[in-house]
C-alpha cells in the first residue's frame, strides 16, 4: 500500500513521541504540568547570646572567683594545697559534677555524709584526681591545708555547683599577677577592714 501524505505525518508524530520518551523530554501538555514553587534559602539560625563562664583560683590569695563575660560575679574563700601537696597550677576544664560523692583514697571508702572529706559536692577537673569540693574540716578554709584540691565551705560550694557546667574553664594560678590583683584586691581590702573592725570590738570589750 502506497503511503499517503497523512500516513507519513502520523508516522513522524509517533516517532517524535517515542524520541521524547527516550530522551526524557516532557510529553505532558503545559496545561497539565504542576508548577513547583521556588524554594528560598532557609534563614540563618538565631543563636542565643552565649555566656562565657570560667573559674579563677588564686593560690596566694586562697580565693576563688567565678567570672561571666569578663565580669566577676562571685568570690569565695577556699583552702588550697599545703606545701607538701600543692594545688596544680594551670588551665583546666570541669569534667564532671557529682552530688553526695563517695570518697575513695588509698584503700579508704567513705560514703556520703558528715564524715566525708569532700563534702556534699564534687566538681572534677581535667587534672586527674583533683577537683573543687567541700570538706569535713571547715576551719581549714582560707588556709593552705589540702592535699592539692580546692576546698570550699558547704554553702559556697553548693552555690558554685549550681552556677558552673561541665566544660567550663578553671584556671589555678600559683603567683600573683595584674589580673589576680584586679579580681581579688577589693575583696581582700574588705576582709581586712572587717578583721580590723572585729578586733577593735573585741579589744573594747575586754
Amino acid at each position: 500500500m502506497k503511503p499517503t501524505a497523512n500516513t507519513a505525518k502520523q508516522a513522524i508524530r509517533s516517532l517524535a513521541v517515542v524520541m521524547g520518551m527516550t530522551l526524557g523530554m516532557p510529553t505532558i501538555s503545559a496545561a497539565l504540568q504542576t508548577s513547583i514553587p521556588a524554594t528560598t534559602s532557609p534563614e540563618a539560625p538565631k543563636f542565643a547570646k552565649t555566656t562565657v563562664r570560667w573559674v579563677l583560683v588564686s593560690i596566694p590569695d586562697r580565693k576563688l572567683a567565678l567570672l561571666e563575660n569578663g565580669k566577676v560575679v562571685r568570690i569565695y574563700r577556699v583552702a588550697v594545697g599545703k606545701s607538701s601537696t600543692p594545688s596544680p597550677a594551670g588551665a583546666f576544664q570541669i569534667v564532671n559534677r557529682l552530688t553526695n560523692p563517695t570518697y575513695y583514697h588509698k584503700g579508704q571508702v567513705i560514703a556520703a555524709g558528715a564524715n566525708n572529706p569532700v563534702g556534699s559536692r564534687w566538681i572534677g577537673l581535667t587534672a586527674k584526681g583533683y577537683g573543687i569540693h567541700g570538706t569535713n574540716q571547715p576551719n581549714s578554709i582560707g588556709k593552705a591545708a589540702s592535699t592539692g584540691c580546692i576546698r570550699m565551705s558547704k554553702r559556697d560550694l553548693e552555690e558554685l555547683f549550681e552556677l558552673v557546667n561541665v566544660g567550663d574553664r578553671v584556671e589555678i594560678r600559683a603567683e600573683r599577677d595584674e589580673q589576680l590583683a584586679a579580681v581579688f584586691a577589693a575583696s581582700t581590702e574588705a576582709e581586712e577592714l572587717a578583721q580590723v573592725h572585729t578586733e577593735a570590738e573585741n579589744s573594747g570589750g575586754q
